[in-house]
């Protein structure tokens, strides 16, 4: 848990940590309690690196492996039919 809150940091997870901050401060200020949640979720999704949305897939749910076929090319030759 401390690797994944400290490690991996890139600009779209700073930018979701921010703007989640931002939100909860602005929805308590204005009293605008269900924007708190809102908030929340977005700042959290920054903070512990959740979801594909923030750039890093929780327990690589993403990854998409390796192509399995060779990727030499073979020449096809075709033959005319009339």
């Amino acid at each position: 848990m401390k690797e994944r809150l400290l490690t991996g940091w890139n600009f779209r997870r700073v930018i979701y940590t921010v703007m989640g901050i931002v939100l909860i401060v602005q929805s308590i200020n204005l009293r605008e309690w269900f924007g708190i949640f809102v908030g929340v979720y977005f700042a959290s999704m920054g903070i512990f690196a959740l979801g594909c949305a923030s750039g890093n897939c929780a327990g690589g749910a993403c990854y998409t492996g390796t192509n399995k076929y060779s990727s030499t090319k073979e020449e096809t030759e075709y033959e005319e039919i009339k």
